[in-house]
């Protein structure tokens, strides 16, 4: 069970995650609310009300019983009986009345906390219910990188450090591996069910690269005509390239001189070289490393490195630097430089190893299919992992939009090999 939180605690990271879903819908108008209909994103104005009524379903009226406060609320915001191509048809509430909903479900919920310590469960429903919000943020910001829109305003966004052009950071770190406790152990304050629960696994030695992959790594292997070239795909990979038609990663333009513009929201940039490569997919990270003699690492094996393997139960980090939750020196989190970052930057946050950025900037692609652990069993919100087992890949480690209340060096993010709009990238093993 959850550790109780401070009732404090839970009024605030609800108060914050709202503040973000506002501030994501800012300078949108309503037909850009809507948007158009894409496999890879929802309407924001549907998303919006989805996340209020996901919050007053699993905690005012699961948990307390209270009747619906929004007359059609489950026939408009249940995810799991909406069809995703439906969203763009359904006769929304106008955008007032769904704001007013947001704000009646949320100041519902902060009346009934009181004070002091919530319950276990209120603990648990409470974070688990935000974190949710967090995560569809994190899916609004990227839905306004895939369709053009302007770059978000963020209340908490910092102008350019010096650190954030930082450079490269090439290499390899030793990992001596051992046995790895791979998941949460039962007491952690705070679990996912996929991340139930710690078992032992083994793990080899092997060397990781110490950065993710950047820009011109990645523009060699586009420069090398790596996209038209079937040895460095396999079967599916190749039938996803052909159906795309890949040629480079999907917001890379030619700037007529040789080199690569990128498009980032609505402006274009020249391609910076020593950023991670990011919104690509797992198929072209895997073309990636055949071409390069490399490997994407297993789940196993991400974890081991960022917990400090050989780890143990009794020894096993939360985050690669250590037990201090993440500050803006250590990782790229919570959307405060709007962007990627140099993959040398925020060396505070190296592990023992040297391994840096392995939180924040770019969710890493492992090669690990998502599945459950021994042990599994199903949260309140029985679809949040199961549906997505045997169908998805592992991703591990966040990206600079990822909330840092969220992460740590268990959670398991998983996506289809074929999307390239989520905020992925990838960090690569040596072979052998």
């Amino acid at each position: 069970m959850t550790h109780p939180v401070s009732t404090i605690r839970l009024q605030d990271i609800m108060r914050d995650a709202r503040s973000r879903s506002l501030e994501l819908l800012n300078g949108l108008c309503e037909t850009q609310l809507i948007g158009p209909q894409m496999p890879i994103v929802n309407p924001l104005h549907w998303e919006i009300g989805h996340v209020a009524w996901f919050h007053e379903y699993f905690i005012l009226r699961r948990r307390y019983g209270h009747e619906p406060l929004l007359a059609r609320g489950d026939q408009l915001y249940d995810s799991i009986g909406i069809q995703h191509h439906q969203r763009w048809d359904l006769p929304l509430y106008s955008m007032a009345d769904t704001l007013d909903y947001m704000a009646r479900v949320q100041n519902a919920l902060l009346d009934r906390l009181g004070t002091g310590e919530a319950s276990e469960q209120d603990s648990y429903l409470y974070q688990f219910t935000t974190f949710h919000e967090d995560m569809h943020t994190e899916a609004y910001t990227w839905a306004r990188q895939t369709l053009a829109y302007s770059t978000p305003v963020f209340a908490n966004a910092l102008a350019l450090a010096e650190d954030d052009t930082a450079g490269p950071l090439p290499g390899d770190a030793d990992i001596p591996g051992g046995t790895l406790m791979l998941g949460s152990p039962e007491g952690a304050p705070f679990v996912f069910d996929n991340e139930k629960w710690a078992h032992p696994v083994t793990v080899a030695p092997f060397r990781m690269a110490r950065a993710p992959v950047t820009n011109s790594e990645f523009a060699a292997f586009v420069e090398a005509g790596g996209y038209h070239r079937h040895e460095f795909w396999d079967d599916d990979g190749w039938q996803w390239r052909q159906k795309a038609n890949a040629t480079h990663p999907v917001y890379w333009q030619p700037d007529g001189a040789g080199g690569w513009t990128l498009r980032r929201f609505d402006k274009t940039v020249s391609l910076p070289p020593n950023q991670p490569v990011i919104h690509v997919c797992w198929h072209e990270a895997q073309a990636w490393c055949r071409w390069a003699g490399r490997r994407l690492p297993s789940e196993a094996e991400w974890e081991c490195a960022a917990t400090a393997g050989p780890a143990g139960e009794d020894n096993k980090r939360a985050y690669p630097w250590g037990e201090t939750e993440p500050d803006i020196t250590r990782a790229n989190l919570d959307g405060r430089a709007l962007g990627v970052i140099d993959v040398a930057a925020r060396a505070a946050g190296d592990s023992i190893h040297g391994l840096r950025q392995m939180i924040g900037n770019v969710w890493e692609w492992t090669d690990t299919t998502f599945g459950p652990y021994p042990g599994f069993s199903p949260d309140d919100y029985k679809e949040y992992s199961e549906p997505l087992f045997d169908d998805t890949m592992v991703l591990r480690g966040g990206a600079w939009a990822t909330r840092s209340r969220v992460i740590d060096s268990t959670y398991r993010n998983y996506f289809g090999p074929d999307r390239r709009d989520v905020l992925a990238g990838f960090r690569t093993c040596a072979l052998g």
